[in-house]
């Protein structure tokens, strides 16, 4: 199984990332966005991301796991700062100035930033390669509520079929900014969720605030170089294998590191699954379905050429996707697989 969560860590995009990185793609024109109609609302989400500052404190729960982090943002003059510094689960902080990011986890050694739960404009630091939602998901408005002591919208973006849920958006009516958000099931089951519990927007927050105060490895990353990358890169390709089936809309769109074997995930622009295909090798890895929160992980047994591989699915999709993608992965090539690397 801990072989299986770090993979999580490094496929599972968490819901609010994917419903930033969603409303990032050009969408249709409106005249008035001020009207409360829903597309109008989710026009104004990806400014209000960088260019909103506030400081707070929001939760991430994923089933029975909660998380809690403290956040300070702030843009002045084009650039974004922010600071995330995390409230449970051992010490550790993030801090980025402009494209650059610093991630200190001193209780955990050094790990890559994608593993750790990230938020807000570290977005950025993600695949870029999204598609529309129109198609796959209905925008509908829902109400007016209060979260953390602001006023907000809820706006549902529901399936539009059975291979992946639906979410709700609640964002603050003054700047747009996501206060809250949900993944639910086809029976309306919250399964994953983001709250701010304390929030105050304002643009009077000092530098200090944005200093790095935890000892330890320090990590960077450059935000500019990654986005880049991902502009001149191909389409992520499945080397060794293919995949018969899956959900429409899901496209290539990023290539995770597989250790040995092949990773490929997909994206239909708001949710995320990555398939993994690798030599079975001596470990004997249970097979089947296991959750946490949206995110499902199936397990599956391939046998091609007289070698065993093992397929495994992980995404925020039910486990009836997941186990029809990842029954559907066929070998190729199983020398391509035996070499390694992605």
């Amino acid at each position: 199984m801990n072989r299986l969560l770090s993979r999580l860590k490094i496929a599972g995009f968490p819901a609010l990332l994917l419903a930033v990185l969603t409303l990032m793609t050009p969408g249709p024109a409106f005249a008035d966005p001020d009207r409360g109609e829903a597309h109008q609302w989710l026009e104004r989400l990806a400014p209000a991301l960088n260019m909103t500052s506030y400081r707070g404190v929001f939760v991430y729960a994923r089933g029975d796991q909660v998380h809690s982090m403290q956040i300070a943002h702030r843009y002045r003059d084009g650039v974004v700062e922010e600071r995330l510094v995390m409230q449970d689960g051992g010490s550790g902080e993030i801090v980025r100035r402009g494209v650059n990011v610093v991630c200190v986890l001193p209780d955990r050694g050094r790990i890559r930033l994608e593993q750790v739960i990230p938020s807000g404009p570290f977005a950025e630091a993600f695949t870029s390669q999204l598609m529309p939602v129109n198609r796959w998901y209905t925008a509908e408005m829902v109400g007016e509520d209060r979260v953390a002591g602001y006023e907000a919208v809820e706006i549902a973006l529901k399936s539009r079929d059975k291979y992946r849920y639906s979410h709700r958006l609640w964002l603050e009516t003054s700047t747009g900014l996501l206060v809250k958000s949900h993944v639910r099931a086809s029976s309306g089951d919250v399964m994953e969720q983001f709250q701010f519990t304390s929030l105050e927007i304002t643009d009077n927050i000092p530098d200090e605030e944005f200093e790095i105060r935890t000892e330890g490895r320090e990590i960077s990353r450059n935000l500019s170089e990654e986005e880049g990358a991902a502009r001149t890169s191909t389409v992520p390709r499945m080397n060794g294998w293919q995949l018969g089936w899956r959900p429409e809309g899901f496209a290539p769109a990023a290539a995770p590191r597989a250790g040995r074997g092949q990773a490929v995930a997909f994206s239909d622009g708001l949710a995320a699954f990555s398939v993994f295909v690798e030599p079975a090798g001596r470990l004997n890895m249970p097979t089947g379905v296991s959750r946490i929160g949206a995110t499902t992980i199936y397990t599956h047994e391939l046998e091609s050429a007289g070698r065993e591989f093992l397929v495994t699915v992980v995404g925020e999709v039910p486990a009836e996707t997941a186990r029809k993608v990842a029954e559907s992965v066929r070998i190729q090539d199983s020398l391509a697989l035996e070499g390694g690397g992605s």
